[in-house]
């Protein structure tokens, strides 16, 4: 406290800091418990039952068919994103106008808004390319989504690789390639699953995108080109109608759930990896 009345400036922004850190992990507690205690009565087990029908509304075609959204689009979009990082930060050189370029457009198409996204997959995917509203459609389009987050997120984490360690692995006659996959990548993984991570939280909670692309057909998606839809789709679709609002609010229960999983298992992924590159 003599080191704060010194500085009182120091002392109003941590109370500032500490205020604001109070505030946004309150509002997080308050939606996590009214979402629980408006839920958490509505989960019932005809909500989990293995086929959609009018009367109980069930969740479990959703459920599945998310899955399967979420591990068709991180097939096809973490290739490219963690290639095109590797590239940004391994390959072309520093101070490069295209670098820059590219960093900027990544940025600008982190911004734009998912319905935007839904739009031009639509256009493209479902009308130009005949897809139709489909899972493949919807996986492409998400995959564009959120490709940036990707990019970014690998290229920052490979950045903090020390040069050192290039350094000597090229000391001991390896080459670039084998440089990159055998001690930059696993010394950045855990950098790479947290891009990862955010991809996924933005692919299940993903409405916008899905219902221009994936449509909202309640069964479940028996094949690439067969139209389903996801558990956020669906928890929109029962309260946009107005006749199973409990069960929506079920529904909000078991997506926090599922999110919560996810990462949970991604973070314990990354601690594994750390400890075993340690």
């Amino acid at each position: 406290m003599k080191a704060y009345k010194r500085k009182p400036l120091s002392l109003v922004l941590l109370i500032l800091v500490g205020l604001a850190a109070a505030l946004s992990a309150a509002a997080l507690i308050f939606i996590i418990a009214y979402v629980l205690v408006r839920g958490v009565p509505n989960l019932t087990p005809e909500l989990f039952s293995l086929e959609y029908n009018s009367d109980n509304v069930s969740c479990m075609p959703s459920i599945i068919n998310t899955i399967v959204l979420t591990l068709v689009t991180l097939i096809i979009s973490v290739p490219f994103g963690v290639g095109a990082a590797i590239y940004l930060a391994e390959y072309a050189k520093r101070g490069n106008k295209l670098v820059k370029v590219i960093r900027t457009m990544a940025e600008t198409l982190a911004g734009i808004p998912s319905i935007v996204y839904g739009l031009f997959g639509m256009l493209f995917f479902v009308y130009a390319l005949n897809w139709g509203y489909s899972l493949l459609a919807g996986a492409f389009t998400l995959a564009i989504m959120v490709l940036p987050t990707i990019m970014r997120t690998t290229e920052e984490a490979l950045l903090t690789v020390p040069d050192s360690y290039r350094e000597g692995s090229y000391g001991l006659g390896s080459g670039k390639l084998r440089t990159i996959m055998r001690i930059i990548l696993p010394s950045a993984m855990p950098g790479i699953l947290a891009g990862i991570i955010l991809a996924v939280g933005r692919i299940v909670g993903e409405t916008a995108a899905l219902i221009y692309t994936y449509g909202s057909a309640t069964g479940y998606a028996a094949g690439p080109l067969n139209s389903g839809r996801s558990l956020a789709v669906h928890m929109y679709v029962l309260t946009n109608e107005g006749l199973h609002t409990d069960q929506a609010w079920g529904t909000a229960v078991v997506l926090l759930v599922l999110v919560f999983a996810i990462n949970t298992l991604s973070a314990f992924v990354a601690k594994k990896l750390g400890n075993n590159k340690k």
